[in-house]
């Protein structure tokens, strides 16, 4: 277990390395290098749920959704603003909004922290309502927060409704993409290193108890219920967070297309883990990485047929993938090394 935990710190720092290095190496693809922070902060989070605990959720785009409204929220406020004024101006005169560079910067972060500790305890309360149904009622259940918030959203006509409301402008002296690949780049450090110790402790034994038979689990006297609450709590903590900075870079908020988007974010972040290998460390974050270059070649180069491309994708990838790239990887160790003990295994013995 410590030449585990050894070897996944070496493969984090490792990781640290090449990601300090990206924006140097490939300058002219900042934007694509926020969106894949993106990317791994929300496979990251849906497979803590989806992959520790065996329970696939499509409600994490709530969390997306609320983190994108409250950062470009509390940007607007803390300028001095009022939210309605500001969306009123539907993107016609929103070159009157401004704010100095500190301002802008400081809400950013604000903005974020505050998005992180409201989606905790919503993630606390919805996971204590949805997370006591199982199997296909509980991923239709949470099909449906989804579907429920972008509607929703689209009704705030504080929240610029329909029409959807933009980001404040960064001023001149912001480097935006820059800024937030950075901020992206520590949240995703910080998230791996609270998995690496999370997957080593009770909770996280007990995480992968739930998915292997929840109910032998209940009946040691586990706290399945509130591993379960908290666990979808904290990732949406780092959902929230993703979907500010996904916000930000794009400058605008769409309810149904952009912060609560289903066919889009909502099935990315259940496509990344299974790509790369859900129930492990590294396995959402190299389908993350795969899925950006998939994505930004089947963008460039078949344009007009993407969306049936990154379909017939994931058609491929569930019937001939089914344990991900990391599970591939996994079988050839063992064919070479032997069988290693599984998670499971792990857990029992502790």
């Amino acid at each position: 277990m410590a030449q585990a935990r050894t070897s996944q710190w070496i493969a984090s720092l490792a990781f640290l390395a090449i990601a300090i290095a990206a924006p140097f190496v490939l300058p002219n693809n900042m934007s694509q290098l926020v969106d894949l922070m993106v990317f791994i902060l929300i496979a990251l989070s849906w497979d803590m749920l989806g992959g520790q605990m065996g329970y696939n959720s499509f409600g994490n785009i709530l969390f997306f959704g609320i983190g994108m409204y409250l950062v470009a929220s509390t940007q607007v406020w803390m300028g001095g603003y009022s939210l309605a004024e500001y969306n009123s101006a539907k993107g016609g005169n929103l070159e009157s909004f401004v704010v100095t560079a500190p301002v802008y910067v400081t809400s950013l972060i604000i903005g974020l922290a505050a998005a992180a500790v409201l989606n905790y305890f919503v993630g606390l309360f919805v996971g204590s309502q949805l997370l006591q149904t199982r199997g296909h009622y509980f991923a239709v259940g949470t099909l449906g927060l989804g579907v429920a918030a972008g509607e929703f959203a689209g009704t705030m006509d504080v929240l610029g409704g329909g029409s959807g409301m933009n980001f404040l402008q960064p001023p001149e002296g912001v480097n935006l993409t820059m800024l937030l690949y950075w901020l992206g780049l520590g949240t995703v450090m910080l998230f791996i290193a609270f998995l690496i110790w999370l997957h080593r402790t009770r909770f996280g034994f007990v995480m992968n108890a739930i998915r292997d038979n929840e109910d032998k689990a209940e009946a040691m006297g586990l706290p399945t219920n509130k591993v379960k609450s908290v666990s979808w709590a904290v990732a949406a903590v780092f959902t929230a967070i993703a979907g500010g900075l996904y916000g930000a870079g794009k400058n605008f908020i769409d309810p149904t297309e952009v912060a609560f988007s289903l066919p889009t974010i909502g099935v990315w972040m259940l496509l990344m883990p299974l790509m790369g290998g859900k129930g492990t460390l590294w396995g959402p974050i190299l389908g993350a990485v795969l899925f950006q270059l998939f994505k930004e070649f089947f963008w460039t180069y078949l344009f007009g047929w993407q969306r049936v491309a990154l379909g017939l994708l994931i058609v491929i990838i569930v019937v001939f993938f089914p344990d991900g790239v990391m599970g591939g990887i996994n079988a050839l160790r063992e064919r070479l090394f032997g069988k290693a003990k599984s998670a499971g295994e792990s857990g029992e013995a502790a």
